[in-house]
């Protein structure tokens, strides 16, 4: 297993992790999976077999039962791995059982800490964004539960561009302690963050960890263009993320990637990972899968190699229009790029 720096801290986190949305089954997180503590316990089991050393959940997961289930799961051996949560999702009918105020923030932790049975998670990380709660307050409220010692590390996690930018410009003008990661929603199905996330995680040194790095399945090789969606997909229920723009250049992207795996013998799912590992400020990359089997191949991915032919074909598949005012600057200004503009750019070039 290969170990990366979160961001400019100096936590290394595995280039693969754990993720538990499929812990559960609770509600709405049916639709995608319902692991219990058995089979909990045997997926850590083999990941920390490779060396896996990352667990990401959330207070929101199945109404808490995925905490729970890691608690239970990872019992006796909590220092072998480290635990990411998040907070900010609706947890109830208050009007505070939301949000990144001060309020939901800390209460959350707590509940979350005892779900998980430890005194302290590694990292914390705000859910989504909050336009009504000064970024001030949630900071300051992050930044005291450091000092505190329940929480290691801080993060985000579906922010936009600007929205992280004045979080990393608040914590420095008042001395809190900033972000140092971003979990995102990334893939060669989903390649948006390249416009503005990606560049500022190559500029202001933010690790990036993403979520549904295989777009809900549609990337494992199983989707295929004219072809009905197969039995137990999640599009076949209300669970349509992440929502797909481009169908035909989705379908002209998988066949980019079987080939590829065809040839070289592994799966679809194999290269897709290896290709977000390739990626600029990607420090892991997490994985949820509904089987023992899914999850063994997954894991499989950090040893498959991909030639920068292979890259360059599945960049240019994939490709994401360029916006303005990134195609101005790849027309006039390309002499004066940076590592940060070309980590959009640089493919267009």
């Amino acid at each position: 297993m290969e170990y990366r720096l979160l961001g400019r801290s100096g936590l290394k986190v595995s280039a693969l992790s754990l993720g538990t949305m499929i812990f559960g089954g609770v509600g709405k997180f049916r639709n995608i999976g319902s692991l219990d503590v058995t089979g909990a316990r045997r997926q850590i089991d083999m990941c920390l077999d490779v060396g896996v050393n990352l667990i990401d959940t959330a207070n929101v997961y199945s109404a808490g039962m995925a905490e729970e289930i890691v608690g239970e799961a990872l019992s006796g051996r909590r220092d072998r791995m480290l635990l990411a949560t998040k907070c900010r999702m609706r947890i109830g009918n208050g009007p505070n059982d939301t949000g990144a105020s001060r309020f939901h923030i800390i209460a959350e932790l707590e509940k979350s800490l005892k779900r998980l049975r430890t005194d302290h998670v590694d990292l914390y990380q705000l859910h989504q964004w909050d336009g009504q709660t000064p970024l001030e307050e949630t900071l300051e409220a992050l930044d005291t539960l450091v000092r505190a010692g329940k929480v290691r590390y801080v993060g985000c996690s579906n922010y936009s561009g600007w929205h992280l930018m004045k979080a990393l410009a608040i914590a420095e003008r008042h001395n809190f302690v900033p972000y140092v990661s971003q979990q995102i929603n990334y893939s060669l199905q989903a390649r948006e963050a390249e416009y503005e996330l990606v560049p500022i995680a190559v500029d202001q040194g933010v690790g990036i960890l993403v979520w549904s790095p295989l777009a809900g399945g549609l990337l494992s090789g199983k989707y295929r263009r004219g072809k009905d969606y197969p039995p137990g997909s999640r599009r076949l229920t209300e669970w349509q993320e992440p929502p797909v723009s481009n169908e035909e250049q989705l379908f002209d992207t998988i066949e980019v990637l079987v080939e590829i795996a065809t040839a070289k013998g592994v799966s679809a799912a194999q290269i897709a990972l290896s290709w977000l590992l390739g990626r600029s400020a990607v420090s892991s990359v997490i994985i949820g899968a509904r089987t023992d089997e899914q999850l063994k191949d997954n894991l499989g991915a950090v040893d498959v190699s991909l030639t920068i032919e292979e890259r360059q074909r599945l960049d240019k598949v994939s490709a994401p229009p360029l916006l303005y005012p990134y195609w101005h600057q790849a027309a006039s200004v390309s002499e004066r790029l940076g590592e940060a503009d070309l980590a959009l750019l640089r493919q267009y070039l």
